[in-house]
């Protein structure tokens, strides 16, 4: 009887199909175009849900259209899928020409798989060809070149069976159709937007003398036009309201004036080397009350058709408020912004401002000081190594970028900002050189204690802090939560030192705590403390996770740098981390 039947079937499976491909090509957009895809097959194909996966520009695809149960499209609709995932998928199953078919035999693999999905509940199939809950086919489309452009899913046919041989081809021809006509319909897309600009490019070139005189007159910034070569070159021949209200002079004022005869004097140079086209420089302007104001001077030309460049535009913006926020910005460049922490830079900024290239047990005696400072007077003063040798290399490129340690309170024997810029008491890598008062003047050298035995020495220790399990956790809840875990960590660490005490964010899992005036007792026992204070589970969206901690105590001592200090702590960590079991480690 099916077989008697099956002529029927496939004309009626025809017409179906004619109608929904005709109503591929009346959307209008391409989102239109997309739910026109699924709603065909869920009316024209007898599947009861489908949906088009897209592929984005980053290559992975996105569920962009749902049809047959909302319940269902408001769970997926959004989603992404990888690119690896997809592809993974396309070569699994068996090849039904131009489908992909994954039985349930064979799809369980797919479950924990980052592809967008869902199930749908039902008894197990009685017969070979019946349809399984968790069967999987799928119709891949692609573009007249071979490009993929994304996947159509489908699930549930309403016979309740695999498609035979013409439901597949139905099914293999709808999706050649659809890619035609989501093709069409970037198409059409990026012609609609083409019109778009070209038309509003033509608005702005029939409107651009009219535009250019109100930005010019109503902006709100400083504006100027100058003449350009010849003995006038930098007259003032227009300015606008703004320009005359920051610098306090009227418009007829100004145009006596260049800006060589309002710059500050100690700026003239920066207004020199400025180049005209393009040029930018920031530099200070005479107001009529004889004070200066810091602006931002932004040079262009304004040409002429018929004698080439003729006048030069000029942009004056304030940046009076900007100069007063640069200490601000200074900060935030120098702490970690998702903890709040100093960072990786600070931290060997703080850390280099306690060390001295001569260990302590160097220290110049008096007759070498005299030396050294008659061979500084006669500019051949010998820095660096323990014995007077090795000549001091200043690199530019250490030290720039780095903010000095002005507003930061000096720890006991740690000199002060006023010093750390100026004195000749530090040689650390990366401080430029100063005026030689002697060799380590008023330098107190950081000694590292014994670590074998607590004799009462005390130094400036370095913790070296690695958390344990949180890879697994950042792997398992996403990153979302890893960062809250982060937060928390941080804030443990820091309200478990003293006040004086660095806590920083070296990268990653890694935080680093400065101490200063410890012992080698005292060192260990602020290291169990601060891990006793991470193990504790961590509430992040109603969830607890737990994370331990290993950590390795360092020393820094003068005659090191900055890299070899954090490395002695890291190695120390290591070997702590190493002694310990795994589950000891996530336990703290």
């Amino acid at each position: 009887m099916e077989t008697e039947s099956e002529p029927y079937v496939r004309l009626a499976t025809l017409r179906q199909l004619h109608r929904v491909v005709a109503d591929l090509n009346t959307a209008r957009s391409l989102a239109d175009t997309l739910q026109t895809v699924v709603d065909g097959i869920v009316v024209g194909l007898g599947y009861e849900l489908a949906c088009v996966n897209l592929v984005r520009p980053d290559g992975d695809l996105v569920v962009a259209a749902f049809a047959g149960d909302p319940a269902a499209e408001a769970l997926i609709t959004g989603r992404v899928g990888s690119r690896a995932s997809w592809e993974r998928r396309l070569t699994m199953g068996e090849c039904w020409d131009g489908l992909r078919f994954i039985p349930h035999t064979e799809g369980w693999v797919l479950l924990e798989d980052d592809v967008p999905q869902w199930h749908t509940d039902g008894p197990d199939p009685r017969f070979e060809d019946e349809w399984h809950p968790e069967d999987r086919l799928y119709a891949p489309m692609y573009a007249s070149g071979g490009e993929l452009l994304g996947v159509i899913s489908v699930d549930r046919p309403r016979n309740g069976r695999r498609p035979g041989a013409w439901g597949r081809e139905a099914l293999q021809m709808y999706a050649f159709q659809a890619a035609i006509a989501i093709s069409n319909a970037r198409l059409r897309a990026n012609m609609q937007r083409a019109l778009v600009r070209l038309e509003r490019e033509q608005q702005a070139l029939r409107a651009s003398e009219e535009s250019f005189r109100q930005a010019f007159e109503y902006a709100p910034s400083g504006m100027a036009i100058a003449e350009m070569g010849g003995d006038q070159h930098g007259r003032l021949l227009r300015t606008n309201d703004a320009l005359c209200r920051l610098l306090g002079r009227p418009a007829s004022v100004l145009r006596r004036y260049s800006f060589s005869d309002l710059v500050h004097p100690e700026d003239i140079g920066t207004l020199l080397r400025t180049s005209a086209e393009g040029g930018r420089a920031e530099l200070r302007l005479g107001r009529r009350d004889g004070t200066y104001v810091w602006v931002s001077l932004r040079n262009s030309v304004v040409a002429d058709a018929a004698d080439g460049p003729r006048f030069l535009l000029t942009h004056v913006e304030d940046i009076e408020e900007r100069k007063r926020h640069e200490l601000q910005l200074a900060h935030r460049a120098s702490h970690d912004s998702l903890t709040g922490l100093p960072n990786s830079a600070e931290l060997r900024a703080r850390l280099s401002a306690r060390l001295c290239r001569r260990p302590q047990s160097a220290r110049a005696s008096a007759i070498e000081a005299l030396d050294a400072a008659f061979e500084a007077h006669d500019g051949h003063l010998v820095r660096g190594g323990a014995d007077g040798g090795g000549e001091h290399a200043f690199r530019p490129d250490a030290a720039e970028g780095y903010p000095t340690t002005e507003g930061y309170p000096a720890a006991d024997g740690c000199p002060g900002a006023d010093r750390y810029t100026g004195a000749d008491s530090y040689d650390f890598p990366g401080a430029p050189p100063a005026a030689a008062d002697g060799p380590y003047d008023h330098h107190v050298h950081t000694v590292a204690p014994a670590t074998d035995v607590d004799d009462g020495t005390k130094g400036l220790a370095v913790l070296f802090c690695d958390l344990d399990g949180f890879k697994s956790i950042n792997d398992r809840f996403g990153h979302h939560t890893g960062d809250a875990v982060l937060i928390e960590v941080a804030r443990r660490l820091t309200t478990g030192v003293r006040d004086g005490d660095t806590v920083a964010r070296l990268g990653g899992d890694e935080f680093v705590v400065l101490a200063d005036g410890l012992g080698a007792a005292d060192a260990a026992d602020l290291a169990v403390r601060l891990r006793n204070a991470i193990i504790p589970p961590i509430r992040v969206d109603g969830r607890a996770v737990r994370v331990g901690a290993s950590f390795g105590i360092g020393w820094a001592s003068c005659g090191m740098s900055a890299d070899e200090v954090l490395r002695s702590a890291d190695q120390r960590m290591y070997i702590e981390k190493r002694s310990r079991s795994k589950a000891h480690r996530r336990a703290g």
